[in-house]
């Protein structure tokens, strides 16, 4: 008879092997064959142009290609956030060579895992170390190193690679690096050809830089989607889900901020690069913050309330500017189906009648649909889409997209992580 406790250890174990998520290799999936590619092409009768893509563009010649930054050096410090580390891995992909600087501890978003799940994390087969998932990649293409700029041996070491770097991504507080002495101030004198490019949460000047807390690394990009409107842009109306329930500000569900930040650093590092290289010889402080950049995808908020000084309320996913374009859903999940002209729009009328009579009657013939701004009232809006939903809700998407490719109208399947894989 097994002890308790062994049963217990070997009950663990078993519940352990179920959790545990098996690492699957790269790519999840395999690229489609060039015979798969090709029916496509010809189905869109564009064969001459697929099989030159073909030719050019499969994954496994991506390789070839020659690396546009190749030489190039830059140094990336920061904490926790993932701005300037996007940016440093697109320098990366583009060629540069990158060294990420870590504290003696490491990086905390080393730690970071959904729901402090340690199984969701990789562990290094020889010192059996364990890394979260979000780090591993935010790190591709680069090198890292532990280096503490808290002390003067530390600083004296970061000085010494600034000196044969091109750019230094600061990713750290604002002022941080300026009052250790390794800042754009200090490194400029030593290395007058640095780009030094800032990636903060809210600026590294003006009136909200210093509103973080003491442990203001923290503060991280809903801290910016906050600050700008975006996340009150975002989500349900309050009067559309029943009971109350809903219509709150809804986060991105990704670090929108973040990335788009880092992309806005990427950018303005390659001008950067590009004037100095080729007419100035000298370097510049860049500063790029989360929350600024954000507010160059708020489509026509800001252009909405300069016009008469009202606030756009938040319209879920449906675009308050176009009638059919919204994904509605469909018996194995949600069909996005674009209709953001007429023709386009009387065109799927005519796909839809084909299974459903009704829509004809219900939409096309209704004179208050007929012209492109009337249609986009709330109140047809919801006809519209509830028609179209009464005929999704019978098909599955491939269906759905073959039905509505035949008449050359926009449409796709939101489509989940693994089919995306």
């Amino acid at each position: 008879m097994p002890e308790k406790r062994d049963v217990e250890i070997n009950s663990r174990q078993d519940t352990l092997k179920l959790i545990t998520p098996e690492i699957r290799p790269w790519p999840v999936s395999p690229p489609p064959s060039p015979e798969e590619v090709k029916k496509v092409y010809g189905k869109r009768k564009a064969e001459e142009f697929g099989q030159w893509l073909e030719d050019n563009m499969r994954l496994e010649y991506s390789f070839r290609k020659a690396e546009s930054l190749q030489g190039f050096k830059v140094l990336d410090i920061g904490l926790w956030r993932l701005g300037h580390k996007f940016a440093a891995s697109l320098l990366g992909q583009a060629g540069a060579e990158v060294i990420a600087i870590e504290p003696p501890t490491g990086d905390p978003l080393r730690q970071l895992t959904p729901f402090g799940r340690e199984e969701y994390m990789l562990a290094d087969k020889e010192t059996g170390e364990k890394c979260g998932l979000g780090f591993i990649n935010e790190m591709r293409n680069q090198h890292s190193i532990t280096l503490d700029v808290e002390t003067e041996e530390g600083q004296e070491l970061f000085k010494k690679l600034a000196v044969h770097a091109d750019v230094v991504l600061d990713g750290m507080l604002p002022g941080y690096m300026d009052e250790r002495g390794v800042g754009y101030r200090q490194l400029s004198q030593i290395n007058p050809r640095l780009v030094y490019c800032s990636v903060a949460l809210r600026g590294t000047w003006g009136p909200m830089k210093d509103r973080v807390s003491k442990f203001g690394q923290w503060e991280l990009d809903p801290f910016a989607q906050a600050t700008n409107s975006y996340a009150h842009n975002t989500g349900f109306p309050q009067d559309q889900l029943p009971r109350g329930k809903g219509g709150d500000p809804t986060r991105a569900g990704s670090w929108v901020a973040d990335y788009i930040a880092g992309e806005q650093a990427a950018v303005n590092i390659l001008a950067a690069l590009y004037w100095r290289d080729e007419f100035s010889g000298e370097g510049q402080l860049i500063e790029v913050s989360s929350a600024e950049a954000l507010m160059d995808i708020l489509d026509f908020d800001i252009s909405w309330y300069g016009f008469n000084a009202s606030i756009k309320a938040r319209t879920g996913g449906w675009d308050p500017n176009l009638n059919q374009y919204e994904w509605n859903p469909c018996r194995d999940g949600y069909m996005m189906i674009g209709g953001q002209s007429d023709r386009l729009w009387y065109r799927i009328g005519m796909c839809i009648e084909r299974d459903f009579p009704q829509f004809g009657r219900l939409i096309h013939e209704d004179p208050f649909l007929k012209e492109v701004g009337a249609r986009n009232a709330l109140h047809a809006l919801i006809k519209t889409y509830s028609v179209t939903t009464r005929w999704l809700r019978e098909i599955n998407r491939v269906e759905a997209e073959e039905k509505l490719m035949d008449y050359e109208i926009a449409a796709g399947p939101i489509l989940f992580i693994d089919e995306t894989c």
